[in-house]
């Protein structure tokens, strides 16, 4: 059986992806869930992400909040329109020398297309994250 780059035993296929941004964690948190941030990486929804409530995009993800700590980290369960499975999705705010970074995981991925696809999608949203930090004169 041939061995793919981000193939796991416990949780299937996994990408993940980490970018520093010159701004506190508070900051980096409040940019992220305010609606325009959210807006990028999760897409628009017509309710607050509230821990064991549902949620569905108006751009075809849905999911549940399994956890949610304020400024540290968040955990979904997380598909897309045309998805067979629910997989993972966690995003950190970590302190890193008075910067912040901010990381997705993303787990439970059926295969290496899956993958593919995650990637894309978090290298997109990083980078417009970005783009809007630095919108925002915070970089």
């Amino acid at each position: 059986m041939k061995n793919y780059t981000g193939n796991t035993i416990d949780v299937g296929f996994q990408f993940g992806i980490r970018r520093t941004f010159p701004v506190t964690t508070t900051e980096a948190w409040d940019i992220v869930f305010l609606e325009e941030g959210r807006r990028i990486w999760l897409g628009e929804t017509d309710n607050e992400l509230e821990p064991y409530k549902s949620f569905a995009t108006k751009e075809g993800i849905i999911g549940s909040v399994r956890v949610i700590k304020p400024g540290a980290h968040i955990r979904l369960n997380w598909t897309k329109r045309g998805w067979e499975n629910m997989s993972r999705v966690q995003l950190r705010i970590i302190e890193n020398q008075g910067r912040a970074t901010i990381s997705f995981h993303h787990e439970k991925l059926l295969n290496i297309d899956q993958r593919e696809e995650v990637k894309a999608y978090w290298n997109m949203k990083i980078r417009e994250l970005g783009e809007l930090i630095r919108a925002r004169g915070k970089g």
